[in-house]
């Protein structure tokens, strides 16, 4: 009797089971080939189209070289040894985890490998901002508009880049928070992402300056006009106090201990001509096209707050005054604003119609995905073509010539270049480089800049006792030489020349420096 009714139970919990799963194998390709997907294609194949498919980055050169030798001595570099000016000084490498991912995607996959990671982490950042944004909005149309004009913004960062995977932390911590002010308590996540964070780059400060906002916003209760705020809960403020606590002491767990820790404030206020010299320092130029974008956007957040009486919470203020103004004071920092200012846009744009599942066309979206799919392959560049502005802007044709001659003396190199001749040509120490800041505190930089721009270039290529001299061949110090008989071209092309001082021309120089 027993065993009758069992079986029939047994039938029926199994067709239960065998509904539920083909329910949800349903619900998955009902999701996957849903607008929402399309949108998030199409935002990602813009950020493809936007690219302007160059790896032409002075920096990540001597990220690959710096990669090598920790690979190669299970070691990071605590001092430099690739220039003469700055031989033996103590240097802090904050971005020597994110270094190894370049290269291990170099040694695998070669340029294309660098370029394919530095796309996948820059639609990695900015899908999640959608995710962000769509979260903020509930308005999937809104968030894709939003995340769609932060692309022009991020364009600022494109390239092979380790500050990217400090963005990619970034957008993480804040839907870590978001999470939580929606009720779900997700902080836990935060002290091993900010131990990640201060391994991978330095903008892990500006991680911590949000959590602050964010945390000090909560300490008020009250509605001031359209902005509010309301107070944590003694299990809430417990809770950031401790995860906080446990943040800031995972910043020092890694391999320069509090001297890492301490660099990101070293750069901002000893700095000084890094930061007045170099472009991504500079302030936004509102006449360019990402500066108009960023004030359009600004300015659309701001009347539809007011035209639709919405009110603010107090760390949504927060954030975009200090996406702002850190993105007017220094360019760099656009994608920054991208980042913090597309949610709140997002909300702000919700007039849209919302997303209706039940009219939905899966046959017509998958159509459109499979087209996203097959363009973008159809269009990812080759080898060759990636290494187009490599070969303009650097010295490319040079190397061969380079390493057979082996210059037996000092070079006096282009800033820019320095990095290219650090990976291509190790014999050759470098005057230097684009890490500024080691040559900044020795005065080399000083000395450069001022060679850069023809003063009392002579004499500072005798206090080096430079004997090489290797620039574009276009450029003033150059022309400079070209034309002083001390000095005669050894080697010239399209891009660069390499100058030699004639023997005795020393005194010649100071001389005529006089």
């Amino acid at each position: 009797m027993q065993a009758g009714l069992i079986a029939p139970v047994d039938l029926q919990l199994e067709t239960i089971s065998a509904s539920a799963t083909s329910h949800d194998r349903a619900g998955f390709w009902t999701r996957l080939f849903s607008f929402p997907m399309v949108l998030v294609m199409a935002l990602g194949a813009s950020i493809f189209v936007f690219d302007s498919g160059s790896i032409a980055d002075p920096d990540i050169w001597w990220h690959l070289r710096n990669a090598q030798v920790f690979v190669q001595t299970h070691s990071v570099v605590h001092h430099d040894f690739y220039s003469f000016t700055a031989a033996g000084s103590r240097w802090i490498n904050e971005a020597w985890l994110s270094e190894l991912f370049y290269y291990f995607a170099w040694q695998w996959f070669g340029i294309r490998g660098i370029y394919l990671l530095m796309l996948i982490q820059i639609e990695l950042i900015l899908v999640g901002v959608f995710g962000i944004a769509w979260l903020a909005a509930r308005n999937v149309k809104s968030a894709f508009l939003a995340s769609w004009m932060s692309v022009w913004l991020a364009t600022v960062s494109f390239g092979p880049r380790t500050l990217l995977a400090g963005w990619m932390c970034l957008v993480a911590e804040l839907y870590v928070l978001a999470q939580f002010k929606a009720g779900k308590d997700r902080m836990w996540l935060l002290p091993p992402l900010f131990i990640l964070w201060a391994n991978l780059h330095g903008s892990w400060l500006i991680g911590m300056v949000l959590f602050a906002i964010f945390c000090a916003a909560g300490l008020l209760e009250g509605s001031w006009g359209r902005i509010e705020s309301i107070r944590w809960t003694i299990p809430q403020m417990r809770k950031l106090a401790l995860v906080g606590s446990l943040s800031v002491a995972g910043l020092f767990l890694n391999p320069y201990t509090y001297h890492l820790v301490f660099y990101p404030f070293n750069f901002a206020l000893k700095q000084r001509l890094n930061v007045n010299h170099v472009d991504e320092w500079m302030s936004l130029d509102f006449h360019t096209v990402r500066g108009k974008i960023l004030f359009g956007m600004l300015a659309v957040t701001i009347i539809l707050a007011l035209a639709r009486k919405r009110c603010w919470r107090l760390d949504e203020l927060g954030f975009l005054l200090l996406g702002f103004y850190a993105a007017m004071t220094y360019s760099r920092f656009l994608f920054l604003a991208a980042i913090v200012l597309t949610p709140i846009l997002a909300r702000e744009l919700d007039f849209f119609p919302p997303y209706d599942a039940a009219i939905d066309k899966k046959w017509l979206n998958a159509i459109f995905m499979v087209a996203i799919i097959a363009g973008c392959i159809c269009r990812f560049p080759s080898a060759q073509f990636l290494m187009r502005d490599t070969v303009r802007t650097y010295p490319y044709q040079a190397l061969n010539y380079l390493r057979q001659f082996q210059p037996q003396g000092r070079v006096f190199n282009d800033c820019l270049w320095g990095g290219y001749l650090i990976w291509n040509v190790r014999d050759i120490p470098v005057f230097i480089d684009s890490r500024i800041d080691i040559y900044e505190y020795n005065g080399v930089f000083a000395d450069y800049l001022d060679a850069l721009g023809v003063k009392n270039t002579l004499e500072i290529l005798n206090k080096y006792h430079i004997r090489y001299v290797l620039f574009p061949r276009q450029s003033p110090v150059a022309y400079l030489l070209m034309n002083n008989p001390g000095w005669k071209p050894r080697y010239q092309d399209e891009t660069a020349v390499l100058l030699e001082r004639s023997s005795g021309a020393y005194q010649d120089d100071t001389t005529r420096g006089r």
